[in-house]
């Protein structure tokens, strides 16, 4: 049985970072995973189709970019997770894949193609709001721009989940994260909770 490990989120959440620290562990453990990273996958791509289209490379807010890019990067990532997962490597994917998350569909072993006894968990990585701004401030990152300059439109248009309306996530609150919640998300990822609905941690 194979492991698919999403790590969704906003920017600004760390996603990044936590699913780097689980991988790291497993690692440890000689567990065999895949990193895919959305930005990594198709970063510096996107950045020359957008500055051809547009003249800015850092564009990933305008409707054309939502429009004609955005779904051919999340269905290339979930195609790369996917014939990993045929060849029996786990994959940890990294993105923001809100909308993936809003329909319900990330959990679904049939949507994403994979076999049904395929490992699929979800990790929601959210974090207070002042700390959000902070880190994509101090990141320095020019795609967040358009953020920084309509901050208020940006969050206030964010899709949060709740535990009561998505029972299929693993609820992490990575504002200020502490080894013991750290700890219990490894044991959640690993089954040892499972069963427990709703892992808020």
């Amino acid at each position: 049985m194979s492991s698919l490990f999403f790590f969704c989120g906003h920017a600004g959440a760390g996603k990044t970072t936590l699913a780097k620290r689980v991988l790291s562990t497993y690692l440890n453990e000689q567990r065999s995973f895949c990193f895919l990273d959305k930005d990594t996958l198709y970063g510096n791509y996107s950045a020359e189709v957008m500055g051809v289209l547009t003249g800015d490379p850092d564009d990933r807010d305008s409707p054309l970019y939502l429009k004609h890019l955005r779904d051919p990067e999340y269905r290339g990532l979930l195609d790369t997770a996917r014939e990993n997962i045929a060849l029996g490597v786990n994959a940890i994917v990294v993105g923001p894949l809100s909308q993936e998350v809003r329909n319900h569909i990330l959990m679904d072993a049939n949507w994403l193609n994979v076999s049904s006894d395929t490992q699929v968990k979800v990790v929601w990585v959210h974090v207070q709001e002042a700390e959000a701004h902070r880190r994509i401030i101090a990141r320095n990152d020019a795609r967040d721009a358009y953020k920084l300059a309509h901050w208020h439109d940006y969050r206030t248009r964010l899709f949060m989940p709740t535990a009561v309306a998505y029972p299929e996530l693993i609820f992490y609150d990575n504002t200020a994260p502490t080894e013991a919640q750290f700890s219990q998300l490894l044991g959640t990822l690993r089954g040892g909770l499972e069963g427990v609905e709703n892992d808020v941690l």
